[in-house]
């Protein structure tokens, strides 16, 4: 007779606090995973309100909400800046903090540190680092052997995406392919919680997942990981461009923003905002009273 023991929640269990061990219990009935990236409070509040499993906030955000051309230049302050609002509009996804490039790789003291950083200081629950090499295993385990959480990163990793020869997608050849999942299972190895597979053929994915008892989200990865992750300005349409080719787009915000802002625009040079419906009264005696105080006869 099997010993292990099933969580029993109530029905409403979608708005209990996501921990490990409900992640675990998801993993082993087959229910998939919904992870968002979030990188404020708006929009925080929203993938709360969606009642989403995972957040996480993201090094993309350099690209998508502070302008760099690329993941590589945002400061670790900054990112700690996104996760602390990010963490004050969830009550119950798992919020997890990805560390920026150049701020783990050095040695396991600065990794740890780094990782101290966004539970002491943003609150998030893991963090997440990119890569299956020697380095990133390394710090990987010297992290959770701290005592945090981690998440992994396999397959096309934007902060080195340089050395790998730009945003494209990886393990397209069997040498490729076993890369892949060595460094996936030497992540899972160190003691990572979760590991994220990103850019890889589905099938390559459905090969490697039955050797994964981490739990594994995909992007780009087809439909036999526990889990899917879109960054939340590509899933709603808040950015230019469609976008790689996982993404599926399920609004399209930012024509709705420039059309709002646009008809914003368009009132005010033709004078029909604000309308007197906008404005505030006062009463004819103390406008008289207010005039007469300016001189006015």
């Amino acid at each position: 007779m099997s010993t292990m023991r099933s969580i029993t929640v109530p029905t409403d269990a979608s708005r209990l606090p996501m921990t490990l061990p409900r992640m675990a219990e998801k993993k082993r009935l087959g229910e998939p995973l919904v992870m968002v990236t979030a990188y404020d409070y708006p929009s925080a509040l929203a993938v709360d309100k969606a009642g989403v499993d995972l957040v996480l906030v993201g090094d993309s955000g350099a690209m998508t909400v502070l302008g760099y051309p690329s993941t590589v230049a945002v400061e670790l302050d900054e990112l700690l800046v996104l996760a602390k609002a990010v963490r004050r509009g969830l009550t119950m996804p798992f919020l997890i903090g990805d560390l920026p490039f150049g701020s783990y790789e050095v040695s396991d003291e600065q990794a740890v540190t780094t990782a101290f950083r966004f539970v002491k200081e943003a609150g998030c629950d893991a963090v997440k680092l990119e890569g299956g090499g020697p380095v990133s295993v390394a710090r990987a385990r010297a992290i959770v052997q701290a005592g945090i959480p981690v998440m992994g990163h396999v397959g096309l990793t934007p902060q080195t995406s340089t050395a790998l020869g730009g945003y494209r997608a990886q393990g397209r050849t069997a040498e490729a392919a076993r890369r892949v999942a060595d460094e996936a299972m030497a992540l899972q190895e160190a003691g990572c919680f979760s590991i994220v597979f990103e850019a890889i053929p589905s099938a390559v994915a459905e090969a490697v997942m039955p050797r994964m008892d981490a739990l594994v989200i995909g992007i780009g990865a087809g439909p036999a990981t526990d889990g899917q992750v879109l960054v939340f300005h590509d899933l709603l349409g808040i950015r230019e461009g469609r976008g790689a080719r996982f993404v599926q787009r399920y609004a399209d915000i930012l024509d709705e923003m420039v059309a709002g802002v646009t008809a914003y625009a368009g009132d005010v040079r033709s004078r029909r905002y604000p309308s007197p419906d906008h404005g505030y009264s006062i009463p004819d005696e103390e406008l008289a009273a207010f005039r007469h105080a300016l001189g006015e006869q």
